[in-house]
C-alpha cells in the first residue's frame, strides 16, 4: 500500500473520530440544555394542587383558535386555586380565537374569583377576552381599545399585469372564493364582505355594550376603532380602575373575598414543545456541531417568523397596529 493511501485512511480514522466526539459532546451538550430548562418551567402541577394561590395566565401576542389553550382553562376550572389573574398584553387577532377565548374565560369565572390587568395592550380581541371577567385593572400608559372588525386581502391584479400572468378559475357561482386576489373584486363580493364585517362589528358592539355596562351614546364615544389609554379609558367605562397586578389581587381580597397574602403562581397555558427557548437553543447547537450552519441560523432567527405570523391569519381579524409612514 502506499503511503498516500495510508496518509488518506489514517486522515478518515481522525475524521471518524472527531465526529463521534462532537455528537457525544453536543448530546451531552442538549441533555445539560433541555434539562436545565425543565427544570426551570414553572410547575403546572403544583399550582392547580395548591388551593392556597393564585393562578397567574398570561394571553400575549396574536389571539387564534386554540383548542391546547381551552383545555388548559377546562383544567384550571376544576382545580383548587383560590382565584385567577389573568394578564393580557395583546392587539388581538382572528374574531373566532377571540371569541373562543373570551368563552373559555367566562366558564373559568364562573368557577374562580377572575379579574383582569392590561398590560401593554388589549386592543380588538384582546379586549375581547378581557370583557370576560368583571373587572379590569390596566397601567395608566396601556393602550385599550380598538372596538372594530377588519377584513384584509391583498389583490396582486396590477402585478400580475405587469408579469404577464393570468389566472383563470372555473367557479360554481359569481361569490365561490371570493376575494381571489387575482381578479378586480366584484361590487357584489364587495357588498358580501361588508355585511360579513358589518355583521361581527355589530355584535362586538354588543358585547361591548352588555359586559360594560354602556348606553348607546356611551358605546358610539369608544366603538370608532381607536385605542385609548388607561387613563382615557377609566372615564369612557372601558376599565375600571388603574393599576398593576397587586391592585388586581387587592380587588380580589376586598369583593371576593379571596385570602390576603396567598403567593400568585404562573399557570402556563400548554405551551407548543417547539416554542420553548431551551429546545431551540438545543437544536441550534446540534445543527452547528453537524456543520448545519444555515439550519441552525434559521432557528436561532425563527422569532422573524413571529413578525409576519399576522399575514397568515385567516378570516376575519380584530387586531389593532399602528400605522406606518413611509
Amino acid at each position: 500500500m502506499s503511503l498516500d493511501s495510508d496518509a488518506i485512511l489514517d486522515r478518515r480514522r481522525i475524521r471518524r473520530k472527531l465526529t463521534f466526539w462532537r455528537v457525544a459532546a453536543v448530546a451531552v451538550a442538549v441533555a445539560a440544555v433541555v434539562g436545565v430548562g425543565l427544570m426551570a418551567m414553572p410547575s403546572t402541577r403544583s399550582a392547580l394542587s395548591s388551593s392556597g394561590s393564585i393562578a397567574r395566565i398570561n394571553i400575549e401576542g396574536l389571539i387564534r383558535s386554540d383548542q391546547a389553550r381551552v383545555e388548559a382553562l377546562e383544567r384550571l376550572e376544576k382545580s383548587s386555586v383560590a382565584a385567577v389573574v389573568v394578564h393580557i398584553n395583546s392587539p388581538g387577532g382572528t374574531t373566532a380565537g377571540s371569541e373562543q377565548l373570551y368563552d373559555s374565560l367566562v366558564r373559568l369565572k364562573a368557577k374562580k374569583p377572575l379579574v383582569v390587568v392590561v398590560e401593554g395592550l388589549a386592543a380588538s380581541g384582546g379586549y375581547i377576552a378581557a370583557l370576560a371577567s368583571d373587572h379590569i385593572v390596566a397601567q395608566q400608559s396601556s393602550l385599550v381599545g380598538s372596538i372594530g372588525v377588519l377584513f384584509q386581502y391583498p389583490n396582486f391584479t396590477e402585478l400580475l399585469k405587469t408579469v404577464g400572468v393570468q389566472v383563470e378559475s372555473v367557479k360554481s357561482s359569481p361569490l365561490k372564493a371570493a376575494p381571489s386576489g387575482y381578479e378586480p373584486t366584484s361590487p357584489e363580493a364587495r357588498a358580501a364582505l361588508d355585511a360579513l364585517v358589518k355583521d361581527s362589528y355589530a355584535w362586538f358592539r354588543d358585547l361591548v355594550q352588555s359586559r360594560r355596562g354602556m348606553d348607546a351614546a356611551q358605546l358610539d364615544k369608544v366603538a370608532d376603532g381607536r385605542v385609548f389609554t388607561g387613563r382615557q379609558a377609566i372615564d369612557l367605562k372601558l376599565i375600571d380602575q388603574l393599576g398593576d397586578e397587586k391592585t388586581a389581587v387587592a380587588w380580589l381580597v376586598a369583593e371576593k373575598k379571596v385570602k390576603p397574602d396567598l403567593p400568585v403562581n404562573d399557570y402556563k397555558l400548554a405551551p407548543r414543545f417547539g416554542d420553548l427557548t431551551f429546545l431551540r437553543t438545543a437544536a441550534s447547537l446540534t445543527l452547528h456541531a453537524l456543520g448545519l450552519e444555515g439550519m441552525a441560523r434559521r432557528i436561532e432567527q425563527s422569532n422573524v417568523a413571529q413578525a409576519v405570523d399576522r399575514l397568515t391569519l385567516d378570516g376575519m381579524i380584530a387586531l389593532w397596529q399602528p400605522a406606518t409612514s413611509n
